[in-house]
């Protein structure tokens, strides 16, 4: 099963053996441990929830001490869906480390935007402003109109200010283009969510 839980670098080009350059993330992979693996019959759908990363025993609740116990002090739990046929080769414990990736690989990636506060409709959504002339002085970036009328609430869906980023994104179909043994890492295709340090979850097909 390739899979992986990972914290985005930065980016960089990469060129191949072409001469071809790519832009690529440099994403830090370490060891994952199966700490559960969830089976139809007894859970309703196939799965294994896998730890990474180490987090102060004091921030763990209780629930979570008992549920990992020996395994570790995960800073990071996520559960992936496998097929019943992969879910009958792990088991709790087992380790998944980089290695199960080689350049070639067709990957999903996921991961949390960058938070970008509290924003206006120009920069959240793409509007264009009122006109720059004609005695236009402080509506350069209004809204305008959300439309009256007989409306006495605002309908659900209304493009208007509000909180931008901080959004769970998955990029599909990205390619590992090359690993690093010594540092652990995977250099992806293209970009993924977040700013450096974000907690990436990475599938592969």
């Amino acid at each position: 099963m390739k899979l992986a839980i990972g914290k985005k670098q930065n980016m960089t080009q990469y060129f191949d053996s072409e001469g071809r350059v790519f832009p690529a993330t440099i994403v830090a992979t370490g060891p994952a441990v199966v700490t559960q693996v969830k089976a139809k019959d007894t859970d309703g759908y196939c799965a294994v929830q896998v730890g990474a990363g180490v987090r102060n025993t004091k921030r763990i609740n209780k629930a979570q001490k008992g549920h990992m116990k020996e395994l570790g002090n995960f800073s990071s739990l996520k559960e992936f869906r496998i097929t019943p046929e992969i879910a009958g080769t792990m088991k709790r414990g087992d380790v998944i480390d980089f290695s199960v990736f080689a350049p070639g690989d067709k990957i999903t990636v996921t991961g949390v935007t960058k938070g970008k506060g509290f924003q206006g409709v120009v920069k959240r959504h793409g509007f264009h402003g009122g006109p720059r002339s004609h005695g236009q002085k402080h509506s350069e970036r209004e809204p305008g109109s959300i439309g009256g009328g007989l409306r006495t609430r605002v309908p659900k869906g209304m493009r208007m200010a509000g909180r931008m980023g901080s959004d769970t994104v998955t990029v599909k179909n990205l390619k590992v283009l090359a690993i690093d043994a010594d540092t652990q890492s995977l250099l992806i295709s293209g970009a993924v969510p977040g700013r450096r340090g974000t907690v990436l979850y990475i599938q592969g097909k």
